[in-house]
């Protein structure tokens, strides 16, 4: 039977859900399981249009997904390690299996990509400057994520998947970066796992993790392919965790879920195209914006240095176009800086393959303090240049592009800056010099995707 609640209860609820917005509707949508009246109540939240599309649209999601039906939905969970960066987030070093059915988890369980990879027969060659800077012949699942267009990495994911014997037939693939966990302890609490040493918190949960497979397992009789193992019990811990939380921290939660969705924490694909173009409509799929004219910049590094330096790495760019000369030209400068002090098991000197997609038709003319030679192809719509780039540990080093652009950018000039996931947080300066002499300049931290206008 339906539980009652009190006026009151009624009145700090909506309070709750007018404050915390999609939590709210979330809440609601699991709760009661309501789901077709809730199209008409998001029409008339007091909160942007913009909103209410993500909200209409995790409508159908929750729809789709969470309803007793009796069917269940199994998902490839990408668990990408962004202290060693790639194109679509982070290394996976593991991935799980999520299976659904009438609103619970039938069982989600964590694989060690290394011990899988063993499973997929050799002789598909690497990426350009993978198979040079890892040493390795054959590209697997570990390594699946090259693009910096997810719905691409998913594609390659699964079937790199089935070619190591994996049988399950998927509904979704979702990419996880490392940030979640600070995500969801924030708001959980810390956790402690029976078995292991000390506390996973907020602050310490990442490197923590880090520390115990890749040397804590090594002193506490953890044999190397079991080393992962904890992941499976971390994850236990924190639905309890959740499970515990009381209805205001439980919204909460699922609203910093949608705010990792918008910076690309979360990535999600979908096999089904109609959910898969609506993931797409708020950016929630991680995909390249294909069909984008105007201006366009992505940055997109690829940490083939076999560390987990990027934890050290902090990065910034500006970017300055003259719109005013025959030809409008852009200088674009990185600086990344090493902020280690010594080498460990952790840490290294910073070996990345920058590639930086601008629009088609772009014309470099010079790249600046790079350490290999420049790669050019098209893309997704756009050109891009690549190359290698080396930054010691206590170093910083600003590479920089001087290139022009399509003459097609000047008229109603509009820029959109990719943010690759796995990036928290990037600073960026930029400024415009429009062909009638105005400037317009911009101080920013990016974390998501974003458009920059006159």
């Amino acid at each position: 039977m339906r539980k009652k609640h009190s006026l009151k209860f009624w009145i700090i609820f909506w309070v709750l859900a007018v404050f915390f917005l999609s939590g709210w509707f979330v809440y609601w949508n699991i709760y009661y399981g309501n789901t077709n009246s809730l199209d008409s109540a998001v029409k008339i939240l007091p909160v942007s249009q913009e909103k209410k599309d993500k909200l209409r649209i995790a409508n159908v999601f929750f729809q789709k997904f969470l309803r007793k039906d009796g069917e269940e939905k199994v998902f490839l969970i990408l668990l990408q390690n962004n202290l060693e960066l790639r194109p679509g987030g982070g290394f996976i070093g593991s991935f799980g299996i999520l299976k659904i059915k009438d609103r619970r988890i039938i069982s989600f369980d964590i694989h060690d990509t290394g011990n899988f990879d063993a499973r997929i027969p050799e002789g598909i060659k690497p990426p350009y400057p993978m198979e040079q800077a890892l040493r390795i012949k054959s590209w697997k699942l570990r390594d699946s994520n090259y693009s910096p267009d997810f719905p691409t990495n998913a594609s390659q994911a699964v079937n790199f998947y089935y070619q190591g014997g994996g049988e399950e037939k998927f509904d979704g693939v979702i990419a996880i970066t490392t940030n979640i966990l600070e995500s969801v302890l924030a708001t959980t609490g810390p956790v402690s796992l029976e078995g292991y040493p000390g506390v996973y918190d907020k602050d310490n949960a990442i490197i923590s993790l880090e520390h115990q497979v890749e040397q804590g397992f090594l002193g506490q009789g953890i044999a190397a392919k079991d080393r992962k193992a904890i992941m499976n019990e971390l994850f236990r811990a924190i639905i309890r965790k959740i499970s515990a939380l009381d209805v205001s921290e439980k919204i909460r939660l699922v609203e910093i879920f949608l705010d990792d969705l918008d910076r690309k924490n979360i990535q999600l694909y979908f096999t089904e195209e109609e959910l898969q173009n609506l993931a797409n409509q708020v950016g929630w799929s991680g995909e390249m914006e294909k069909e984008w004219k105007q201006d366009y910049l992505a940055m997109v590094d690829a940490n083939l240095g076999a560390w987990k330096s990027d934890y050290y790495v902090k990065r910034s760019a500006e970017y300055t176009v003259d719109l005013s000369q025959e030809k409008p030209r852009a200088v674009l400068k990185i600086t990344y800086n090493h902020t280690a002090k010594q080498k460990d098991w952790m840490t290294n000197n910073y070996f990345t393959y920058l590639r930086v997609y601008v629009p088609e038709n772009s014309w470099l003319l010079e790249w600046k303090n790079v350490d290999g030679p420049i790669q050019y192809s098209n893309e997704f719509g756009k050109k891009y240049f690549g190359a290698i780039v080396k930054t010691p540990i206590g170093k910083s080093k600003t590479v920089e592009l001087v290139y022009d652009l399509p003459a097609s950018v000047v008229n109603d000039y509009r820029l959109l800056i990719h943010k690759q996931a796995g990036i928290k947080e990037l600073p960026v300066k930029i400024k415009i010099k429009f062909s009638d002499s105005i400037e317009k300049q911009w101080e920013e931290v990016l974390d998501r995707d974003k458009i920059f206008q006159k």
